[in-house]
C-alpha cells in the first residue's frame, strides 16, 4: 500500500521561497515517477510539476521558471522548491507517484498547506 507523507509547508510573504517534502513509501521508489498536485481554495486539484524515473521534469505553465521538482532516490522523497511565490500558489499541496504512462495512483496523502501573505 502506498504512503505519503508531505511536509514543509507554511505561511510565507509573496515573493518568498518554500521546500516541500515528499516522503514515499508502499513503492519502489526508482521504478515510479512522481509528481506534485495542488487544490486552492475554491479550485479542482491540478498538477504543478512532474519528475519521471530517469529525471524528465515537466510543470505547469503557471509555475515554470519558479518551481523545481527533483527526487532523491536514496531517501525515497520527491522534493518541490517554491520560489518567487505568489498569493495564488497558496493551496493544499500533494504528492503522488507516478505509472510508466505518468498517471497518478494509489491514495493521495494528507497534503501540506501553502500560504502566501503579507
Amino acid at each position: 500500500q502506498v504512503q505519503l507523507v508531505e511536509s514543509g509547508g507554511g505561511l510565507v510573504q509573496p515573493g518568498g521561497s518554500q521546500r516541500l517534502s515528499c516522503a514515499v513509501s508502499g513503492v519502489i521508489f526508482n521504478t515510479v515517477g512522481m509528481g506534485w498536485y495542488r487544490q486552492g481554495p475554491g479550485k479542482q486539484r491540478e498538477m504543478v510539476a512532474q519528475i519521471a524515473r530517469g529525471g524528465t521534469t515537466t510543470y505547469a505553465d503557471s509555475v515554470k521558471g519558479r518551481f523545481t521538482i527533483s527526487r532523491d532516490n536514496a531517501k525515497n522523497t520527491a522534493y518541490l522548491q517554491m520560489n518567487i511565490l505568489k498569493p495564488e500558489d497558496t493551496a493544499v499541496y500533494y504528492c503522488s507517484p507516478l505509472n510508466y504512462r505518468g498517471d497518478r495512483f494509489g491514495p493521495w496523502g494528507q497534503g501540506t498547506q501553502v500560504t502566501v501573505s503579507s
